[in-house]
């Protein structure tokens, strides 16, 4: 039997990171933070010297991404997460994500990696793009209110000490960035299970989660 894939995509501030780690833990599976490669990539990228608007072909080309042990590796090199998080991180990552070349690459890493294994697989456009034949497609969603305070809260626990006013600006700022985009828009494939965060405990959540996988593993076996 080959893998089964289980794609959770959704707005920032939907849950979804927290969702996939515990869903993963719960089924024994690997978790995937697609949005972590594009932000090692991003990080690489930059380190090399290179800017959004270079030929970017030749690096692109040389850039391996193993997944090991529950950990990213980048050519070899483990991917530290205190890198990845930070606030610049962030920015090169909204910079270069835009580009079709950098996408496409990632698209196929991504794919390489849920090759060998079962796997919970967030970001934005799994369901839609990476892993459209994906056993189980989620997408998460909440109220923008309730995004913003989920953000301001995680700042706050790094030390980030921002308004509700700047960080509803950032989170607006991105859900226009991905929804809107030409290439894998931020959207709900057709046959995902949309499920609204708002007001729901993690428990909750998680519990909806777990049902809708359930439901697909009982309609495959009854297939078999």
């Amino acid at each position: 039997m080959g893998s089964f894939l289980i794609a959770i995509d959704g707005p920032a501030g939907s849950g979804k990171s927290t969702i996939a780690r515990l869903l993963a833990e719960k089924l024994g599976f690997n978790h995937l933070d697609t949005g972590a490669m594009y932000r090692a990539v991003s990080i690489y990228l930059h380190s090399k010297g290179f800017k959004p608007g270079d030929d970017l072909h030749d690096v692109l080309e040389s850039i391996e991404i193993e997944y090991i042990d529950g950990q990213i590796y980048l050519n070899g090199k483990k991917v530290q997460e205190e890198d990845i998080r930070s606030a610049k991180a962030g920015q090169l990552a909204s910079s270069f994500a835009t580009l079709p070349e950098v996408r496409n690459k990632l698209t196929q890493l991504q794919r390489k990696i849920c090759e060998k294994g079962n796997f919970v697989v967030e970001g934005r456009d799994i369901g839609t793009v990476v892993l459209p034949h994906a056993q189980v497609k989620i997408f998460l969603t909440a109220s923008f209110e309730e995004r913003v305070k989920r953000r301001l809260k995680e700042l706050k626990q790094k030390g980030i000490e921002l308004s509700f006013e700047e960080v509803a600006k950032q989170i607006e700022e991105r859900d226009q960035r991905d929804s809107s985009r030409d290439l894998a828009p931020l959207r709900p494939a057709e046959d995902a299970v949309i499920i609204d965060t708002t007001c729901k405990s993690i428990a909750q959540v998680l519990e909806e989660a777990l049902e809708v996988v359930n439901r697909r593993k009982t309609d495959e076996a009854v297939r078999c």
